[in-house]
Order: C-alpha cells, then structure tokens, then sequence
C-alpha cells in the first residue's frame, strides 16, 4: 500500500463536509421554511381575524359606525316617536 491511500482523498473529504455541514443547514432551512410557510398560511386565514390577536399585534380595527337610520324599523319606530311627541306638545298646548 501506498501513502497515497492511506491519505483521505478530496472526495472523501467533501462527503465528510457534506455530511457534518451542507445536510444539517439544509434540514434546518427546510423545517424553518416549512414552519414559516404554515404560520403564514394560518396567519392570513384564521389568526388575523382573531380579536385577541388584533389586540397584542395592535391591529385592532377602526370601532364600527352604525348604521344609518334609513332602514326600515328605524323609520316605523321614528314616525310613531313623532306622533306621541307631536301628540303630546299639543296636550300641552290645550292645557296652557
């Protein structure tokens, strides 16, 4: 046998490499890439319409405005408020 062969080759060398770093740091960017991808999927479906979440990540929206008057039950309930209270200013009236 030669001292050659004893000798690790460059190829033997970078297998050691690719085995002690190249595979480790490419299943961590893997599992980190597949995490980040999940947590941003969820993120944009569920857990931004979470109101505690709105409320630790300050993204609490705008308090909502009512609704305008001009529907129909506001209408019915505002004309008959109207009556009794023309109803009772000319009570008022008569009495005076």
């Amino acid at each position: 046998m030669s001292m050659e062969s004893a000798s690790s080759s460059p190829s033997s060398t970078f297998v050691g490499f690719e085995y002690l770093v190249v595979r480790p740091v490419l299943a961590v960017v893997f599992v980190l890439s597949f995490i980040s991808l999940w947590w941003w999927l969820a993120w944009k479906l569920v857990l931004v319409h979470v109101p505690l979440v709105q409320e630790i990540f300050g993204l609490r929206k705008k308090p909502a405005k009512p609704k305008p008057q001009t529907r129909r039950f506001f209408r019915f309930y505002d004309r008959i408020n109207a009556h009794n209270w023309a109803s009772q200013c000319a009570e008022k009236d008569s009495s005076d």
